[in-house]
């Protein structure tokens, strides 16, 4: 066993290697939501066609999940770091030269391939780095990255888009990627030697494609990813049209209306942690009710929403915004967590891509849906609303994996 592998500060320190490489990817992959009412007005886009930017990203991480989720199994978290940087980096810096609708939803896809693979990447080195005592409160502060650069980008991204344009946006973030990324694929390092769940010593190991066909019959896993599908499809939701319903619909400025966004994800930062805290320390790591808690806040909350009237002080919807994105922003590690354990520790990384490659539907399908309910009835409520009853079919979902499980132990 090398060095790493004798360190038991060494899981801490890989810990925040991942925790900073997914806040570097979400800061350049999600900055296209604080950016989009932006990048709307600066090419006459309609509101649908303002919610096909997310849904073009996630079109691509649907798209490569599952064979990253393979390859990472295969060749490791560090490596796939590096082609990740590139590609992503690679992706915002050509669009930053673009001024074209279709050329950007071409390598918004593009990107979504990288950002895709982040998950299965940084969720392997969770695995692999911590035991499941503490792998719910390791994967929360990893995923806390995703929503913690989502705010970064509202915070820091959306006034320079203001001042110098969107492009100029993308250049600086893909620019920052690619050199503190770098940085990052040579810090981080791969366990030689990890303990199996019994305890004993043995080398990280991967499997091959036909194993793929067991994880898509698993019907717990299924029934989470639709979840999960739904749960990601109102994370994205909130991203893409906070800010335009703040300014269109509550009056509130644009600029204020970003720090709201990044308000949002601030919440979904706390969420993380605290929900995998929960998961592991009150619930002893029952993922499934922690998420059930989960979709009937975030129901709860978008009832709320749609009473807000125009004019509403900016910290009360502050405070009912981050209780949104503590809640929708906020399930994503209790997600990764929940998919990963239902499975071989040495097929997470498929796991992670079967489960991502299905949940990506819903950021894919529901934000232009939610743009188009608008576009056609011009009611906010209705919006709203339907977020509402996506939620009401998580919980369904949920209950019925929490049945089955039942039965699992009556049976066993």
């Amino acid at each position: 066993m090398n060095n790493y592998s004798c360190s038991k500060f060494t899981p801490y320190k890989m810990l925040i290697y991942l925790f900073t490489i997914q806040l570097l990817i979400a800061f350049v992959a999600r900055s296209i939501a604080p950016l989009g009412l932006i990048i709307g007005e600066n090419l006459q886009l309609t509101m649908s066609q303002i919610g096909m930017f997310p849904a073009a990203l996630f079109l691509g991480q649907s798209l490569v999940s599952m064979p990253a989720g393979v390859l990472t199994d295969k060749l490791g978290s560090r490596k796939m770091i590096l082609l990740i940087v590139l590609a992503l980096s690679g992706s915002f810096l050509v669009m930053s030269f673009s001024t074209s609708f279709t050329f950007l939803l071409l390598f918004m896809t593009i990107a979504g391939f990288a950002y895709g693979s982040s998950h299965p990447t940084t969720n392997r080195g969770i695995m692999y780095w911590f035991d499941v005592k503490g792998r719910g409160t390791a994967m929360g502060i990893k995923q806390m990255g995703v929503t913690a650069g989502s705010a970064l980008a509202a915070f820091l991204l959306l006034p320079l888009a203001k001042s110098f344009g969107w492009q100029i946006s993308f250049l600086t973030a893909a620019i920052i990627l690619l050199v503190i990324g770098l940085i990052l694929y040579m810090l981080y390092k791969e366990p030689q030697q990890v303990p199996d769940e019994k305890g004993n010593l043995k080398k990280p190991n991967g499997y091959d494609f036909r194993d793929l066909i067991a994880l898509l019959k698993h019907k717990g896993l299924m029934l989470i990813t639709f979840s999960a599908m739904l749960l990601s499809g109102t994370q994205m939701i909130l991203n893409t049209f906070i800010i335009i319903f703040a300014y269109e619909r509550l009056g509130i400025s644009i600029i204020l209306a970003g720090v709201l966004l990044g308000i949002s994800e601030s919440g979904g930062s706390v969420g993380r942690v605290v929900w995998g805290v929960i998961s592991d320390r009150l619930f002893k790591g029952e993922r499934i009710i922690v998420l059930l808690i989960i979709s009937i806040l975030v129901a709860i909350v978008s009832v709320v929403v749609v009473m807000l009237p125009s004019g509403i002080s900016f910290y009360i919807v502050a405070i009912i915004v981050f209780v949104f994105g503590f809640g929708t922003s906020g399930f994503n590690g209790i997600w990764m967590n929940a998919t990963t354990e239902m499975v071989d520790r040495a097929k997470s990384g498929a796991a992670t891509g079967v489960s991502i490659t299905f949940g990506s539907w819903g950021v894919i399908f529901f934000p232009p849906i939610f743009g188009l309910i608008l576009d056609l009835t011009d009611s906010y409520t209705i919006a709203w609303l339907f977020v509402t009853m996506l939620m009401l079919c998580s919980i369904t979902s949920l209950l019925i994996v929490l049945k089955i499980h039942v039965k699992t132990i009556k049976t066993s």
